[in-house]
């Protein structure tokens, strides 16, 4: 069954804690919500909130350098607020510029899935626009991911658009490593990401594909609108809205 989730990077200049936030995505229909730090919260109180609000955790995204440093304390992090999923969420345009760079960043992903697969946790790739690059004509991505062994992809179909692909076509082709979809839509003549709603990318198309591939968790992520609760209530109408 796939679950919408929310992406609590959507409000990072919000300056509550996080509980407090947390909270606040509570009286939403969201099922879950997807890490981007703890933001000073214990696990310990993010997890008793977690569970107060009736919140599942989608997965929590974590950098490769801390990964590759700490494999412990990720797993130990993970454990304590309940999921299984760490998600690396960015890596620079450098490591996309050559099939060879591109397979050196897949080593790297594919040790520091070994780590986590050791500790029962599973690795994703979470992409912007640079991993589209083109690469002996395919996208770096792709080299990428045939390079990755052990990592999975969770897709943003709005940076996907941004760098001119079509999102839902890449996600037919590789829905067998996307357990995780980052829902964000786009303007593919301006070159930006928007709202979702506002932009290019068929939301009923995007859910109705989603389910078909058997994706756990549609993650909705706003780029804009950080700093207010705005954000939030125009995610869960949206979302509510697909249902």
């Amino acid at each position: 069954m796939t679950e919408f989730g929310f992406q609590l990077y959507s409000l990072r200049d919000v300056e509550d804690p996080l509980t407090t936030v947390l909270d606040r995505v509570g009286d939403t229909t969201f099922a879950g919500v997807e890490f981007a730090g703890l933001d000073g919260a214990t696990p310990a109180a993010v997890a008793e909130t977690l569970a107060d609000d009736g919140l599942s955790p989608a997965a929590a995204h974590v950098g490769l350098e801390e990964i590759e440093a700490d494999p412990d304390g990720v797993a130990a992090t993970a454990s304590k607020i309940g999921t299984d999923d760490v998600v690396v969420p960015w890596l620079g345009p450098e490591h996309f510029e050559s099939v060879a760079a591109a397979e050196a960043a897949a080593d790297r992903l594919s040790a520091a899935a070994d780590a986590l697969a050791d500790r029962d946790l599973r690795l994703h790739y979470h992409n912007h626009d640079q991993e589209f690059a083109s690469l002996d004509g395919r996208p770096a991505l792709t080299h990428l991911l045939e390079a990755a062994d052990g990592v999975g992809l969770e897709l943003d179909v709005g940076w996907a658009g941004v760098a001119g692909q079509d999102p839902l076509a890449y996600l037919e082709a590789h829905g067998d490593r996307i357990t995780l979809v980052h829902l964000k839509d786009y303007d593919a003549a301006a070159g930006d990401t928007v709202v979702v709603g506002a932009g290019d990318l068929d939301l009923e198309r995007t859910v109705e594909l989603a389910r078909e591939n058997a994706v756990e968790w549609l993650i909705y992520e706003a780029e804009a609108g950080a700093d207010s609760y705005a954000t939030l209530e125009k995610a869960a109408d949206t979302v509510d809205g697909l249902r």
